[in-house]
């Protein structure tokens, strides 16, 4: 039997929020739906088949129940009655309730991916295992830069899971080599969450980084774990407690490898450009840049500071936006994109909506909006919250053109993204 790839009912909005997902059958569309309900509600008894959705696509799509619209939700970003299902009589959607429905389900998604429950079975864990965990890292480093945050959480979160239930078994140097690989899996979780917008998983994510970082004993990992929790604060636009965090990583600066004191700088400068310190920043980041060429660990985590083109001018360059130097930012934008692989498809979304900003804050719209015409592509492919925040930037920037034609010109550009988003 063929699948089908056309439906011949009447709801039009839930086929064609289908086919922008890429969802080309209704058969993949329930398989996928199926596989996504199952992890966001933690329920592996979730399951939409092909025929309920053949139904949802008909002349009578119904009304789905709670739980399944609260999966639609998140796939599509729109509720049911957006997606052409028919209300119940006299219904009226309770904005309260539905939030607080998704924000418990997701938050219960987020720690049952996180905290296994024992105690559990002994078993025999290899030291071989160690070596597995840590080199599966950096093909999640090169996958998240690929792909976005969200294909990722739930296989990366499920391998923090598994080493979670090892350490339980695991002796001596094997336990403490573990618990460092945990580290490092939980930090990127967070990191994921953070991509995605979800602050509060993030948040919660940090904090179990920093929970295995001081239960290995390993002074490089709790200083990593404090820049991770500094990134948090970064993002909620808190400088003052960016700058201690990072102080408090630097007090112990002489037992760190320098990758470690290098991201501590280079965060502490975010905080600076937060509280609007230039000097400090600029003094931060050429501390750092004088660090780099000592960079030789061979630690699994914490290699952007080698791995990204231009990491310090990156960083200085975002700060000088924050700080309102739009002259030199887009000077410092050009200079990193001109080396940023367009493999690192995600981050070199986030830089060139940075670099648009800086355009239309040194008043060259048209640049501005020519630069937002690839963003806004890269942004529907990877959902980056990132992108879409700097996105929002962006429009606060041209609101000096809201009216004139460039202005609408931005608008259209961007109405993919805000529909996503």
């Amino acid at each position: 039997m063929t699948p089908h790839t056309e439906c011949t009912g009447r709801n039009d909005a839930l086929r064609a929020a289908r086919l922008r997902r890429g969802w080309r059958t209704i058969e993949a569309a329930a398989e996928t739906l199926t596989r996504h309900g199952q992890q966001l509600l933690d329920e592996r008894q979730f399951t939409v088949s092909a025929r309920t959705w053949r139904r949802w696509e008909g002349e009578r799509p119904g009304w789905p129940a709670e739980e399944t619209a609260i999966v639609l939700h998140d796939a599509f970003g729109r509720w049911p009655e957006d997606l052409g299902f028919t209300t119940p009589p006299g219904w009226v959607r309770s904005e309260h309730h539905e939030e607080e429905q998704v924000n418990r389900r997701v938050f219960t998604s987020i720690t049952a991916a996180t905290l296994v429950k024992g105690p559990t079975a002994p078993q025999h864990v290899d030291p071989a295992l160690v070596d597995y965990f840590q080199q599966q890292l950096e093909g999640h480093y090169r996958a998240d830069m690929l792909l976005g945050p969200h294909d990722l959480i739930g296989t990366v979160s499920a391998q923090y899971q598994l080493i979670d239930k090892l350490v339980r078994s695991a002796k001596g140097e094997t336990r403490y080599g573990l618990l460092r690989a945990g580290a490092a899996y939980s930090a990127l979780v967070g990191w994921l969450y953070q991509d995605a917008g979800d602050m509060d998983g993030a948040a919660f994510w940090r904090g179990i980084t920093q929970e295995i970082a001081a239960r290995s004993r390993d002074p490089h990992l709790i200083g990593y774990s404090l820049v991770n929790q500094a990134q948090v604060r970064t993002d909620l636009g808190d400088g003052h407690a960016v700058v201690e965090l990072c102080e408090a990583v630097l007090d112990d600066a002489d037992r760190l490898v320098p990758k470690v004191r290098i991201m501590a700088m280079q965060q502490q400068a975010h905080g600076a450009s937060l509280t609007g310190e230039r000097r400090a920043v600029d003094r931060l980041l050429d501390q750092a840049d004088r660090l780099l060429p000592n960079v030789d660990d061979d630690l699994p985590w914490g290699n952007a500071c080698r791995r990204t083109p231009g990491y310090l001018e990156v960083q200085r360059a975002t700060c000088y936006g924050r700080l309102g130097l739009s002259a030199e930012a887009g000077s410092l934008w050009a200079q990193v994109l001109t080396v940023v692989p367009e493999t690192a498809r995600r981050d070199r979304g986030v830089y060139l909506a940075r670099q648009a900003t800086a355009a239309a804050t040194a008043r060259e719209p048209d640049q501005a909006v020519e630069i937002a015409r690839t963003v806004a592509t890269i942004a529907v492919e990877t959902r980056s919250a990132r992108m879409c925040r700097e996105l929002a930037t962006l429009e606060r920037a041209m609101r000096p053109w809201h009216d004139a034609p460039i202005g609408r010109d931005l608008k259209e550009i961007l109405a993919p993204v805000t529909e996503r988003s």
